[in-house]
């Protein structure tokens, strides 16, 4: 097995840099995630869950950040404009291009933490239905275990200190998407299951076939001189099927990961031992 992609996300939400060679650190590589949006309307950090043209913009840094600097500059290119996250405006802007209120904001120290915690839920919320909307289940589909998600995010909206949904990596094999294209199109579904849309920011080629990454889950593997462990599968969300450069809205991608793979794709990951990774790196079990 070994690393055919490394992305890299600046900005939680927005597309984000391809690279050959990265710094893995306990957070996961330098600079992922460094930056998300505050919902200033209802105050809490928010992303493409709930305003889907994120998917549509795209950020680079303008220096390469450092396990130290986990948030330096960057650059956003949105419906043909360039931002900074320097300019003084660029609330403003980002507002005006969303028509809601919204902030950017670098990490903040994990002692803050109330900088990462959810709204409350208004009153009389049915959390069934809320959770259908987020996970994009039909009212015949079974929802996801939410008890293998970490505990801290029944009341915040990612780990402190960081702006990962659940755990620092995802890796995606490209056998795994060949595998859910096959099973869809015998069935009928010709969605495009572009591993754009499932935001891995390790893509992986493997010698096997199929979902080989389910049996990752709770081993742990080299890249050189770094060690991730596998933690839990990848349950999907809506936006998975959100439509976003040539990638139209397909609600059938969902439908597809339900119906063929229990709504799992990928697997998440932490890291264990911090390291330099670069394309074409091998993945070994320890």
């Amino acid at each position: 097995m070994q690393i055919a992609e490394i992305h890299r996300y600046p900005i939680k939400s927005m597309l984000g840099e391809q690279l050959e060679r990265a710094e893995l650190t306990e957070h996961g590589l330098a600079g992922d995630r460094g930056w998300a949006l505050k919902d200033e309307v209802r105050g809490a950090l928010t992303g493409a869950k709930r305003f889907a043209e994120l998917m549509s913009y795209a950020a680079r840094y303008v220096e390469e950040p450092t396990a130290e600097q986990r948030s330096p500059a960057v650059e956003i290119r949105a419906r043909g404009r360039t931002l900074s996250s320097a300019d003084g405006n660029v609330n403003d802007t980002l507002s005006e291009l969303l028509g809601h209120r919204v902030s950017l904001w670098p990490l903040l120290p994990p002692e803050l933490e109330a900088h990462y915690r959810r709204e409350p839920l208004p009153e009389g919320t049915d959390i069934e239905t809320m959770l259908r909307q987020l996970f994009a289940r039909t009212p015949e589909e079974p929802l996801p275990d939410v008890s293998q998600f970490p505990e801290i995010l029944a009341t915040h909206e990612s780990p402190p200190g960081t702006y990962f949904d659940a755990f620092p990596l995802l890796l995606l094999t490209r056998s795994a998407l060949g595998e859910l294209e096959r099973r869809a199109r015998s069935a009928g579904n010709a969605s495009i299951f572009d591993a754009r849309r499932f935001r891995p920011n390790l893509l992986i080629d493997t010698p096997d076939a199929g979902f080989v990454e389910d049996d990752w889950v709770g081993r742990e593997l080299r890249m050189g001189d770094a060690i991730i462990k596998v933690e839990m599968p990848c349950p999907r969300c809506i936006m998975t099927t959100h439509g976003f450069d040539d990638l139209p809205k397909d609600p059938k991608v969902m439908r597809a990961l339900v119906q063929h793979h229990g709504g799992d794709l990928g697997v998440y990951a932490s890291v264990l031992q911090p390291g330099v990774i670069e394309v074409g790196a091998r993945l070994e079990p320890c």
